[in-house]
């Protein structure tokens, strides 16, 4: 209702305004007008000091958006590539500020100096080798440069050696949740198939294979700290992506194809919580909780909860309806938190034997007659 309102408000104004023009068209009735269409001096000149405006505008935009918002940023990076991913964006974010703030004053300095004027004609240059050379080798030499520098950060993030000690883990994408699966100890990811879905086995494991033995699925996501892990990714349905953000990580989830990431966590949740940034955010988050749960109480309703932080696993391609539900819980544990975490659960074999065993058999005890009688024809037999 609250948006109706609004639209109808807004709709409204736009008529008001609309009659406005029309009423100071009509008194405008009988005075000298010049209505050829054609821009003259004075329109140019206008419009020139406009553009300068408008390239005002931008600067400070853009100013008052990194005082107003420049604390949503990550902040500190909770994997061992993550510095190196921030740096490959800082760079690009500076380029892109630097060549921003020349080309967008040069455009609107150029509109306002050698703006029309009657009688006069622009100079016109069938080519410029010069110009020509400089637009084209710079630009060439800088994103050379920063695509070098981005495929040299890619490659160094997805190399993993095959005799380096790294731990398994399958992410599970499906409309609207994720599901993992750790490799045991064998470390090694019993196969799968989403032909194989059934009843509780949700991730379509092959228990006939004999690496799926020791495999263990969980709802929520725990890494140990300093750990290699290396993400075998699937899709169920659509096209979705992993994506967590704090530890700089993200990778598609593609039906049909298992695609991977690997990374190192280098901070544990507690320690991150207690990060300056992380405290920040939360303290802002939570004053707008307060404030929120402030209106939700006085209409009956519960308060909002207090928020904690948790890194989390998100999908980054809207997957659907329920696409905001897509989220599951990353825990950075200590290598002896992991362990003993990870041994408390069952395997997805004993969970399909627990789910599958038949169900037991009820023995009901013989009228008392009955037992009584035999009891009398088994005396009679011992005589």
């Amino acid at each position: 209702m609250t948006s109706l309102l609004i639209f109808l408000v807004i709709a409204l104004i736009g008529v008001a305004v609309w009659q406005l023009t029309k009423i100071f068209d009509l008194t405008q009735v009988g005075t000298s007008k010049d209505d050829s269409g054609v821009a003259n001096d004075n329109d140019n000149k206008v419009n020139g000091y406009l553009m300068f405006a408008f390239v005002g505008f931008i600067y400070i935009f853009t100013i008052y958006s990194f005082v107003a918002w420049g604390d949503l940023i990550l902040g500190t990076p909770a994997s061992a590539h993550g510095p190196e991913v921030d740096s490959l964006m800082e760079i690009s974010m500076a380029l892109i500020f630097f060549v921003q703030t020349i080309t967008q004053f040069l455009l609107h300095y150029f509109t306002f100096k050698y703006a029309g004027k009657e009688g006069q004609k622009a100079l016109y240059f069938a080519d410029n080798h010069k110009l020509e050379a400089v637009w084209t080798i710079i630009p060439v030499i800088v994103l050379s440069g920063l695509i070098m520098y981005g495929l040299y950060t890619w490659n160094d993030i997805m190399y993993v050696d095959e005799d380096e000690d790294v731990m398994y883990v399958e992410l599970y994408a499906k409309q609207f949740a994720w599901e993992a699966r750790y490799a045991g100890e064998d470390n090694t990811l019993g196969k799968a198939n989403v032909r194989l879905i059934e009843g509780v086995n949700t991730l379509g494991v092959d228990l006939e294979d004999p690496a799926s033995n020791d495999d263990k699925a969980v709802s929520e996501l725990h890494l140990p700290i300093g750990k290699k892990v290396v993400f075998k990714i699937r899709s169920q349905d659509v096209l979705h992506s992993a994506y967590m953000p704090h530890f700089r990580a993200q990778m598609n989830c593609v039906p049909g194809m298992v695609t991977q990431f690997a990374f190192v966590p280098t901070v544990t949740t507690v320690e991150m919580r207690l990060d300056e940034k992380i405290v920040a955010k939360v303290n802002k988050i939570n004053k707008i909780r307060a404030a929120k749960s402030i209106k939700l109480v006085a209409e009956g309703k519960e308060a909002l909860d207090s928020y904690t932080f948790d890194y989390l696993l998100l999908c980054n391609k809207i997957c659907g309806a329920s696409h905001y539900n897509m989220q599951m819980k990353i825990v950075v544990d200590t290598p002896e938190d992991f362990k003993k975490w990870l041994a408390e659960k069952p395997t997805v074999t004993q969970v399909w034997k627990d789910a599958n065993a038949p169900a037991p058999v009820e023995v009901k005890a013989a009228p008392l007659e009955v037992a009584v009688d035999t009891t009398m024809v088994l005396a009679q037999v011992i005589k």
